[in-house]
């Protein structure tokens, strides 16, 4: 399999797991916007996260960040929704970024959760 078509399987199952956890109009991004500083996935009901997806056995998280940095801007959260063979998907940010989304949650409501 090329890599192009695993990147492109990857955004379609992190697009699958938005739409399982309730945010129903995830849909891959490139495909519709076709810029190369569009995101892999949008998602009008997270509006404030630019996410990129990876599908990978191995690669450097931080320069996939980076990435996702550079194509945010200044008004969306980079996020990087990554994976490798048989595991689940992870999600990296930024530290100051994921304390400001502390902030703004309520961890009793997240404790909560089984």
């Amino acid at each position: 399999m090329n890599s192009r078509s695993k990147g492109c399987r990857a955004e379609r199952q992190f697009r699958d797991e938005l739409r399982a956890a309730g945010y129903t109009s995830a849909r891959r991004g490139q495909q519709f916007a076709g810029s190369p500083d569009s995101p892999d996935v949008v998602c009008p009901e997270l509006d404030g996260f630019h996410f990129e997806v990876k599908h990978t056995e191995r690669g450097n998280p931080f320069e996939f960040l980076a990435q996702a940095v550079r194509d945010a801007g200044a008004s969306k959260i980079p996020t990087v929704a990554m994976r490798r063979n048989l595991h689940p998907f992870i999600i990296v940010l930024r530290a100051e970024d994921f304390f400001a989304m502390l902030r703004n949650c309520d961890l009793d409501a997240l404790r909560a959760k089984p």
